[in-house]
């Protein structure tokens, strides 16, 4: 008998740890227990073909709020193709609901709570060696005949107990590997899930290092901490920062989401001495008014948080993602404008502007009447209205967040933004107007490509008379040149005729490459672009002025 632990990650790029996590965890049955991963991308026929020619009887899949209705369809089918297959689920989407998704899916024999490693261990001793009861299982959800049984929960796991997830990487070539050196969160956020455990559980640090050590010597590219506030002990997070830059590979980019305004002295001088890239922040910030902040319980230090994004800012090495959630309690519009250009104006390299989503399990979801939220039935659970916030001023954040997407958040427009912020009353102000031009014209919800997406702003542009548009221009094509070597020139750039043998002699006089390009700017600024020296956090090509031979 075989066991096929399955999952459906959104994108190819990305892993699933549970799937591995469960597997290293029953390692005495390892032979017998398959893992395939999907993506919700692929065509489910082809899906059910892989899991039907595994061989396993017993098909295990986890579920998230990106992948249940996904999973739901393959679950009604996987029956007909495989007669007798024996069903089970875990993961958030289903654990904090498992009665209920038992009665709707009458295929599903069970549901694992929880962590899953213990209750998993015991399913498999049952299913292949035949031991013990269901009944016996803690963490599990399960039917037998007509009735539904909740078994009582295990004790939380010792983190120490836990086997490393990956045994060898040949899976894994170009894809994000996920780690997790705690479990818990000490902080109640309402909307979260982490919340519902308020410990936190830390990983004995002997093995932290050797499992870092690992990903080092492999030259993974990417590892994503999953832990929810990974600086809430700072002994803990110290200890982790200072091995990784010491053991620095120049390759390996290590992801973290903190809590900023947690940040001492300590951990950012040591940040400071790290290699560009070498880690990158995730800070959920959500919202900037005071009465918000309590009513989702949470404790933020604003003005320090504000403080350390800054210092952080300043050293140049590391990218900060800071998040905004929308359709909050007590955040209006203008209030919600109010956080985004607060939040703005700390210039993190990504600014997410999500949408509030009301999670089973979370206390947010015991509130929505008394906040007045309405929120789609089916996942992802997206907030429609609140008592706040009505449904066309959701839509109106919708195309701000799709402008802050495509101009600022892909890095593609940096200096062409910073000049024209200013003639604005305020940063959020562009976006929306941007976006309204967006849906004026016809524009929304097609898909431009990068070169069209600047003639769209040029086309916005011409509306504001007092915007200088060949300035504009210039800008753009920097921003343009940043990133590669242009095979075609945009329509709007400027001639070049006329410098076109002095840029010829200066080249090769100082033997410039064929891979570097020099532009000639209105101004009369000539800019070398070295694309074989790039800058290791934005990827933008290292840039000189330079003085040509000619007037210019």
């Amino acid at each position: 008998m075989k066991i096929l632990l399955a999952a459906c990650n959104a994108k190819y790029i990305h892993s699933n740890l549970a799937v591995y996590q469960l597997k290293a965890y029953a390692k005495k049955y390892k032979e017998q227990l398959l893992i395939k991963e999907y993506t919700i991308n692929q065509q489910k026929d082809d899906i059910l073909r892989d899991i039907y020619y595994s061989g396993a009887q017993i098909v295990c899949f986890s579920c998230y709020i990106w992948n249940i209705s996904f999973i739901r369809e393959l679950l009604g089918e996987l029956p007909k193709i495989l007669p007798g297959v024996i069903l089970w689920v875990g993961g958030p989407e289903v654990s904090f609901d498992g009665e209920n998704f038992l009665a709707k899916n009458p295929c599903v024999k069970g549901v694992m709570t929880g962590e899953g490693e213990e209750s998993f261990l015991s399913l498999a001793r049952f299913y292949l060696d035949g031991k013990g009861t269901l009944s016996e299982i803690k963490g599990i959800v399960y039917r037998e005949g007509e009735e539904i049984h909740c078994n009582e929960k295990p004790a939380p796991l010792d983190m120490g107990s836990l086997p490393f997830a990956y045994e060898d990487l040949k899976d894994f070539k170009n894809r994000i590997l996920y780690y997790e050196s705690s479990r818990g969160c000490p902080f109640s956020c309402s909307y979260c899930l982490s919340s519902v455990e308020r410990s936190v559980r830390f990983r004995p640090m002997e093995l932290v290092k050797r499992e870092l050590q690992f990903f080092l010597d492999q030259k993974v590219p990417q590892v994503k901490f999953v832990d929810r506030t990974f600086n809430c002990r700072h002994s803990h997070g110290m200890e982790i920062w200072k091995y990784i830059k010491e053991h620095d590979n120049g390759i390996t980019n290590f992801h973290f989401e903190i809590s900023a305004d947690l940040l001492t002295e300590e951990e950012m001088d040591l940040m400071e001495t790290m290699r560009p890239g070498l880690i990158q922040l995730e800070i959920g910030v959500q919202s900037t008014n005071p009465q918000t902040l309590k009513a989702i319980r949470r404790k933020t230090d604003l003005e320090k948080l504000k403080k350390n994004v800054d210092r952080i800012h300043s050293f140049g090495n590391i990218h900060q993602h800071l998040d905004l959630i929308a359709g909050l309690p007590y955040e209006d519009y203008e209030s919600f404008r109010r956080s985004f250009n607060e939040v703005y104006r700390m210039k993190p390299q990504q600014l997410q502007l999500g949408f509030l989503k009301v999670l089973k399990g979370s206390y947010m979801m015991e509130c929505v009447q008394e906040y007045g939220i309405r929120c789609k039935s089916m996942e992802p659970y997206e907030v429609l209205s609140t008592n706040w916030l009505s449904y066309g001023e959701i839509l109106k954040l919708k195309t701000v967040e799709s402008m802050v997407e495509v101009y600022y958040n892909s890095g593609q427009f940096k200096h062409t933004l910073e000049y024209l912020e200013r003639f604005f009353s305020d940063v959020f102000g562009f976006y929306e107007a941007l976006g309204d031009f967006y849906e004026r014209k016809g524009y929304w919800g097609i898909s431009h490509s990068r070169m069209r997406r600047y003639e769209i702003l040029l086309e916005f542009l011409t509306e504001y008379r007092e915007i200088s548009l060949s300035k504009v221009k210039d800008l753009m094509l920097y921003d343009l040149y940043l990133r590669e070597n242009l095979k075609s020139r945009p329509s709007f750039a400027f001639s070049q005729k006329p410098f076109e043998k002095e840029v010829w002699t200066w080249r090769r006089e100082k033997e410039v490459p064929k891979t570097a390009h020099i532009e000639v700017f209105r101004d009369g600024r000539a800019v070398l672009f070295d694309y074989g020296r790039r800058d290791p956090l934005t990827n933008n090509a290292k840039t000189e002025e330079v003085k040509l031979n000619g007037n210019v």
